[in-house]
């Protein structure tokens, strides 16, 4: 179902609340933003009473350097601008398996490669479930709905048309970026200001390596883990297993995974694309031979696969224009 621009225009009217200022103590990135806007006014919902600790560091990821991020306390969108923006957002969801987030690999080399091509990109730092929130399930599509409510609220300021909203997520991003596509009517936080009155439904999604199931032997074991902790109910495993919530009004998908893959089973894209046919959904898959897993925009240019991020382009500016 595409998004009502008149009734997403309407909602933006009222949405005049202030929204949390800019917050310039937040931990950098490896390539800075031009902004950093923290999602909640206060603390989290379902906070602890001691915050996580805050580590960025620094690991080997094969032959590339790779930024991990712990201990988000305070999430956050990093804010990339474009020259010259083309009216369309994107918000980024690094991967990590729910333990910590490639902040570089995952996102702002995502948010480098988009901004060069006119879209407006938001890196988002999501809690990580296993950090002592009360609500883990919940936390990171929390952040995540509150992220694109923000980004739709402020569309103005970063010249961007709300209703061209849409994601991006890798490996245990991806988990969030699909929960958010197809849980759009979940009600998970009360509502802080007018910037919670707008939909959360992305205008466009896309998946790489994504993981779409909590079920076991069916998922990557240690986002299955982080994000439901030991002993899930099957009700939880369920709610938490976005391919079994694709239907009419999940926004259109890109999906790219390799088969190879000995971290998330390629069948999680395979399955999801499954399910995107049932359902009417607009759904492209691109299942490349080789490639394992996390390859970011890393591939060398002799595997197919490297053309992701231009596929990608293209199929974006196909389905919004």
């Amino acid at each position: 179902m595409p998004i009502d621009r008149r009734a997403l225009l309407g909602s933006l009217a009222v949405a005049a609340a202030p929204l949390p200022p800019l917050d310039k103590a937040a931990p950098a990135p490896p390539v800075p933003s031009s902004e950093t806007i923290p999602l909640w006014p206060n603390f989290p919902p379902g906070s602890p009473v001691a915050l996580p600790d805050t580590r960025l560091k620094r690991v080997p990821a094969g032959a590339h350097r790779e930024y991990q991020l712990k201990g988000v306390a305070m999430p956050a969108i990093h804010v990339y601008r474009p020259a010259v923006a083309n009216g369309i957002g994107l918000i980024v969801m690094p991967g990590g398996g729910y333990a910590y987030l490639s902040v570089e690999n995952e996102g702002s080399r995502i948010a480098d490669w988009y901004t060069r091509h006119g879209y407006t990109v938001f890196v988002l730092n999501y809690r990580l479930p296993g950090e002592g929130w009360t609500n883990r399930a919940d936390a990171p599509l929390q952040d995540a709905q509150r992220a694109i409510r923000i980004v739709r609220a402020r569309a103005a300021t970063w010249q961007v048309d709300p209703a061209k909203v849409g994601v991006i997520g890798f490996s245990a991003g991806g988990h969030a970026a699909a929960s958010l596509a197809t849980m759009a009517g979940e009600s998970l936080y009360e509502a802080i200001d007018a910037a919670d009155r707008l939909p959360t439904r992305p205008a466009f999604v896309g998946l790489l390596y994504a993981v779409t199931t909590m079920q076991p032997f069916a998922t990557h074991s240690v986002s299955r883990l982080n994000l439901l902790g030991p002993n899930p109910s099957a009700a939880l495993v369920l709610r938490r297993s976005p391919v079994d919530h694709v239907g009419k009004d999940t926004p259109p998908c890109f999906l790219v995974h390799a088969l190879d893959d000995g971290t998330v089973p390629a069948d999680c894209s395979i399955d999801w694309m499954a399910a995107c046919r049932k359902a009417g959904v607009p759904v492209e898959a691109h299942l490349i031979e080789h490639g394992g897993h996390g390859f970011g925009l890393h591939l060398p240019d002799t595997n197919p696969g490297s053309l992701w991020p231009e596929m990608f382009l293209r199929w974006t500016n196909r389905h919004i224009a």
